[in-house]
């Protein structure tokens, strides 16, 4: 009777024990503050508590219960383990004590060596107190207390985030603070520290009388960010702090001032929103410029433009993202940037805003299965330091697309044993100014192509496809194909821009036959024929593969005069890649047309050691019809493509991957007569330890017609090495070698471990037309669970 009695006032007191503990030290750690109130939702209701110790003594006069020797206590899925707990009913205290660990339900750990709490869960002692969170941050000190359930007194105490030297453990972490006091509020959520020193790999770096930062855990608490410091040719130097409103779970505000010793106070306010579907964000930035003269180039013009009537006096930006799901299929969202100029973002630094090319856009966008639907509204603006009215600015240039729109569809099932797809595309753009080039800046009549007219056009394109592959019994592999394609638009161009465009007929012997409405079709019928051949060995397999297209379709209409606009096929590329595609084009506004064979081989190895290589060496031929890209355009897409005479030049590429991290390729296009590089890029790259590295090597041959009279040669090298186990050093550079230039080159150096990053870097970027070259010096310190202790960027222009 007495055994049993004993062993049931061992489980009442024994959770009793475990319920103070929990209550009095778990509170003390951030990782998991909570009220006393609320740790009961630690324990689920009817949780069977488990007891286990060596010797369970019940002394009835003294009115204590202890437990000795391995003891162990499970409740609800936390545990306590100490060598001793003892608890007195009349001092209502309780006492654990000898390699005590609480181990809470989340994953938190306690450590220390005695705990003595009351069983009012507000108050209590412990000594030698060491805590781990569950996200890794770590709290020690000599003795630690707890008042009126809500502050938790750390004395002698040392925080960090970094992780124990599992060799060293007694090796001081990267960073520390060490405090005479650390107060944490479980109400409030803070940490404050006094009397403190902050330690950096074991050396006192600065002494801090007080400061308080958020509970680690703390994701959003309103209060200064760390600050920032700029420095710029023009603005001068700026100091940015930020300010921090955590207004509700749903949303915030971030307000920020920046001082410029040249132009004054930028003041920035960036409103975040989230939902169940999606999130918003709403950014405003504005200042009224101090010295706008500061903004004059060498030849005495203001580059940045601010209001009408009061240039660089008031500028400012509005700035809005936002991403929502309609449903598990659809997507709507939008970036949209609105300026008083178009550099004001870049020349403050606004993050997110400060692209060199700010992509704007509304759009809708659907994905089910092989379904896809996306259209959108877009703008780019260019954020250059040229004048507006300067020839080769080309902000002015950019159109509005209101909208593009895209759609493809392939049916699940098979049709006529093959599979058919459908695409649809559609644009409208809008351009306020002609986009142009010309071969003698001095002469307006000199013009070499259209990129853009000022006005308005449109076009509308449906397209059916279906293929089916055959097997032969001697391995052949044979794709029919059959595709019908139809075109609509219309163009509604203004006078400055046909009388371009009958310069530029003029200039090119051509005739200027610009439409403002068309219509167009495109029917394929196509063959593609492949036999892979495999041969193997005990250490490698290869597969050759020999590959043959015919593509028979009438020619393309409105071509051999300048009658059609280009605007989103003007990035065309003849390689190994395109070698074998139907339609050679990189957009909709121009379409292949004449029957046309490709034939190639292509080659792939794998060999027993890792190694891999990859080849393809072919042709393109002209076999019947007008060679679309023989025929002039508005942009002269395919002047010296290599697919302008009946039979093409020759393209090819090799390349190879190791086990190790080295791979490399080569790739060219050679004259289809005399075999002269036209078009070449060589690759390598390793990356391994301790060093990575690339070089990229890129010939292209002059374009005169395109836009570019020079040949082009340009070298890319990059490298990275690890110093030791935490600091890397990195570097990289563009050479021009036709114009003997370093075109931007930087180097940094780096540590990173579990706690602590540091960056540093230095580069610089040169513009071959006006010489001018921008510098940036940047670092940046973070501390985890700190925070970035700022960053600095240096940036000015100077003219070599």
């Amino acid at each position: 009777m007495r055994i049993h009695r004993q062993a049931g006032l061992a489980r009442l007191y024994g959770a009793s024990a475990l319920a103070c503990l929990l209550a009095c030290v778990v509170p003390n750690i951030p990782a998991s503050a909570q009220d006393i109130s609320d740790m009961a939702a630690d324990v689920p209701a009817g949780s069977q508590m488990l007891l286990a110790a060596d010797t369970l003594v019940y002394d009835n006069d003294n009115q204590t219960v202890t437990a000795v020797g391995g003891v162990q206590i499970d409740y609800g899925g936390n545990r306590l383990v100490a060598q001793r707990v003892e608890y007195n009913r009349n001092t209502k205290r309780l006492v654990a004590s000898g390699n005590v660990e609480v181990i809470n339900s989340d994953g938190t750990k306690i450590y220390s060596q005695h705990v003595d709490i009351t069983d009012d869960f507000a108050d209590g002692f412990v000594n030698a107190l060491r805590v781990e969170t569950v996200d890794k941050a770590y709290f020690a000190a000599e003795s630690a207390e707890r008042m009126g359930g809500v502050l938790t007194t750390f004395h002698n105490g040392v925080y960090t985030a970094c992780e124990p030297c599992e060799d060293q453990p007694d090796k001081a972490p990267t960073w520390r603070i060490k405090a005479r006091k650390i107060i944490w509020n479980g109400e409030k959520k803070t940490v404050r520290f006094e009397n403190s020193n902050f330690e950096f790999f074991g050396f006192p770096l600065a002494y801090l009388p007080a400061f308080e930062i958020a509970d680690p855990t703390v994701k959003r608490k309103s209060g200064f960010l760390i600050p920032g410091i700029a420095y710029k040719s023009d603005l001068g130097v700026g100091v940015k702090v930020p300010y921090y409103f955590a207004l509700s779970p749903t949303y915030d505000l971030t307000v920020t001032g920046s001082g410029y010793t040249k132009q004054g106070f930028l003041g920035e306010a960036e409103w975040r929103q989230r939902f169940n579907n999606g999130q918003y964000s709403l950014k405003i930035a504005g200042i009224r410029q101090v010295d706008p003269d500061e903004f004059i180039d060498s030849d005495g013009h203001n580059v940045d433009s601010g209001a009408a009537g009061d240039p660089n006096k008031f500028r400012g930006m509005m700035g809005t993202k936002g991403q929502f799901a309609i449903n598990p299929r659809w997507d709507f969202g939008w970036d949209v940037l609105l300026q008083t100029d178009k550099n004001f973002s870049r020349t403050y630094a606004i993050e997110d805003f400060n692209d060199s090319v700010h992509h704007s856009s509304i759009y809708l966008t659907g994905l089910n299965g092989r379904n896809y639907f996306d259209v959108r509204a877009m703008r780019f603006e260019v954020q250059e330091e040229t004048l507006s009215d300067d020839p080769t600015a080309r902000a002015g240039k950019q159109p509005w697309v209101l909208p593009s729109l895209d759609y493809a569809y392939i049916p699940d099932m098979a049709v006529g044993g093959g599979q058919l797809s459908f695409n649809v595309n559609a644009q409208a753009i809008s351009r306020d100014r002609l986009d142009r080039v010309l071969a003698d800046p001095n002469n307006a009549a000199s013009v070499t192509n259209v990129r853009g007219i000022e006005g308005q056009s449109g076009r509308l394109t449906a397209e059916a496809e279906w293929k089916r592959t055959f097997t032969t019994d001697g391995g052949l592999l044979l794709t029919p194909l059959l595709a019908l394609r139809g075109d609509a638009g219309y163009v509604n161009a203004s006078s400055g821009s046909l009388n371009a465009i009958n310069q530029m007929a003029s200039n090119l012997g051509v005739d200027d036959d610009m439409r403002s409405s068309l219509a167009r079709f495109m029917a394929t019928a196509g063959l593609e024929m492949r036999w892979p051949v495999l041969f193997s060995s005990t250490s490698s397999s290869h597969v050759f593969e020999p590959m043959a297209q015919v593509f028979v379709r009438p020619n393309e209409q409105y071509v051999g005069g300048l009658a059609v606009p280009n605007e989103d096929a003007q990035s065309f590329v003849f390689d190994a890649t395109t070698l074998f595609e139907r339609d050679k084009f990189s957009g909709y506004d121009r379409l292949e047309g004449g029957t046309r064979a490709n034939v190639g081989l292509r080659y792939s190895g794998a060999y027993d050691n890792g190694w891999s290589t990859n080849a393809l060496f072919g042709q393109s031929y002209q076999l019947d019809g007008q060679n679309s890209f023989a025929a002039p355009d508005l942009v002269n897409v395919g002047e010296d493509s290599g697919l302008e005479t009946a039979t093409s030049d020759y393209v090819g590429l090799v390349g190879f991957n190791s086990p190790s991290g080295l791979s490399g390729s080569v790739s060219g296009r050679f004259d289809e007569q005399s075999f002269e590089i036209r078009r070449a890029e060589v690759k390598a790259a390793y990356s391994g330890l301790p060093i990575s590295f690339s070089a990229k090597y890129a010939f292209i041959q002059a374009q005169p017609l395109y836009g570019f009279t020079t040949d082009r040669h340009e070298v890319t090298l990059g490298a990275s090495t690890q110093l030791a186990e935490n600091w890397r050093v990195f570097g990289t550079g563009t050479y021009d070698l036709e114009q003997s230039v370093l075109v931007k080159d930087g180097v940094g150096f780096a540590y990173s471990d579990s706690c602590f990053t540091y960056l540093m870097t230095f580069s610089e970027s040169r513009d071959l037309s006006t010489k001018e070259v921008s510098q940036n010096i940047g670092f940046n310190l973070s501390f985890r669970t700190l925070g970035d202790f700022g960053s600095t960027q240096s940036s000015f222009n100077t003219v070599q």
